[in-house]
């Protein structure tokens, strides 16, 4: 159902009070997202869309790396966390059952993959693996703010590589890099991969994905050849802090905010060991597992690309992300004839399998045109009084609120299709 007189698109002619990240005003305003309480947020049907959207690339992505996709539950007994040493952690939710067992709520699922390679994995001809799954997370965030940028709960991919040795991990390692380096092209974002810090993760080593933007409560500090957080770069062998600027063999770097995407961590034995996750080699001798693992926040991608290309009117979607290709709207009231070319387009063009949305209200021309500009799909197509004079359906390209040429109404749809699906392959 892509009707908007029958559609659940809650738009706003003013931001919540509180807002003052672009993302968090135009998704609320668009109709994208909803808030239920501090950190806890409801994707309405259009956001929900991009964010699938964003779904999809991941997991076309991941699967090309020959990852398998599974599922881990989000209640989890604490007596796992409390092995690792990660049971203390201030953000984790913890709580008791009835019978007084204690759980917690997952923030990430290393514990949890690694309880299950460690009762499944006996030799090494069952490594190496890669798994991944998509699911909520729970963190008790001292200070949720910015929309769905800092949340409570949230959904994340996060996949988990097991290898032999270091130098297998190395090598699953460089395989995620590669994809997530696609990931980020296909969504159109721009985007730097940048040395990180292991955290509260621990490891030997990780990088981040930052997607640069005023919003971003991170920074990088950039150079030629060179990439890093401000905490990796405040102590990275070369690098001096002198004030706040940082200089790299004499040259000075720059600094930029930028929202934190993702982040990818050579884990090592750290949670194999005290999990008992090993495996017997070759010659019979018991060695423990070597681990990676690699997260990336979809509704993070999702605000990030709000952030970048966002203008004064609303929205303007990258074409990989957009809730719909296309929005049409009709001018015609109900049985005028530009209505009834209108609703005969837009069944052309369901027929043809573009994804439309169909402004069908009984609203003024002003405000359909203004929630189209604050949803932000790529193309806009109108029909109303001019049309049929002309014969032609109006265009406009939203990046940039540029009129196309206009498609021919109710001529060929074969035709139709085929100029229109030309114009869409022509956006950036």
């Amino acid at each position: 159902m892509t009707r908007l007189s029958a559609y659940l698109l809650p738009t706003e002619k003013q931001p919540p009070a509180d807002a003052e990240a672009v993302s968090h005003k135009l998704m609320v305003r668009a109709g994208l997202i909803r808030q239920m309480g501090a950190g806890m947020w409801t994707w309405l049907p259009a956001g929900w869309r991009v964010h699938q959207r964003v779904v999809g690339i991941i997991r076309e992505e991941m699967n090309a790396i020959g990852a398998q996709e599974m599922l881990m539950p989000v209640l989890q007994p604490a007596e796992v966390w409390r092995k690792t040493g990660r049971l203390d952690i201030e953000a984790l939710f913890k709580l008791t059952d009835r019978k007084g067992s204690e759980l917690v709520l997952a923030m990430t699922h290393e514990e949890a993959v690694t309880f299950h390679i460690a009762q499944t994995v006996r030799s090494y001809r069952d490594l190496p693996q890669i798994l991944y799954h998509f699911q909520v997370k729970e963190r008790d965030e001292a200070r949720p703010r910015a929309g769905v940028l800092r949340t409570r709960e949230f959904i994340m991919k996060d996949s988990y590589s097991f290898d032999r040795d270091q130098a297998g991990m190395e090598v699953n390692y460089e395989l995620h890099v590669g994809a997530y380096d696609r990931i980020m092209d296909r969504t159109g974002l721009r985007y730097y991969r940048v040395e990180g810090d292991v955290g509260m993760m621990g490891g030997v080593g990780a990088h981040e994905y930052m997607a640069p933007c005023a919003a971003g409560e991170d920074e990088v500090v950039l150079g030629e050849g060179y990439a890093a957080n401000v905490e990796v770069a405040a102590t990275s062998p070369g690098v001096e802090k002198r004030g706040e600027e940082y200089f790299r063999d004499g040259e000075q770097l720059t600094r930029e905010p930028a929202i934190e995407i993702g982040n990818i961590f050579k884990l090592g034995t750290r949670y194999s060991e005290p999990l008992g996750a090993s495996f017997l080699d070759e010659t019979g001798a018991e060695k423990p597992i070597w681990m990676a693992s690699y997260g990336l926040g979809p509704a993070r991608i999702v605000a990030a690309a709000v952030e970048q290309f966002a203008d004064e009117h609303g929205i303007s979607w990258p074409k990989a992300l957009a809730p719909f290709a296309v929005h049409l709207v009709t001018l015609g009231k109900p049985g005028t004839p530009e209505r009834d070319a209108a609703d005969e387009l837009y069944d052309t063009l369901k027929a043809g399998g573009v994804e439309v949305l169909y402004d069908d209200r009984d609203l003024g021309p002003g405000e359909k045109f203004a929630d189209a500009e604050l949803l932000g799909c790529p193309l806009r197509l109108t029909v109303g009084r001019r049309s049929l004079e002309s014969g032609e359906i109006e265009v406009q390209i939203r990046r940039g609120r540029a009129q196309a040429p206009g498609l021919p109404l109710g001529g060929d749809s074969a035709e139709l299709l085929r100029r229109l699906d030309k114009l869409w392959q022509s956006l950036d």
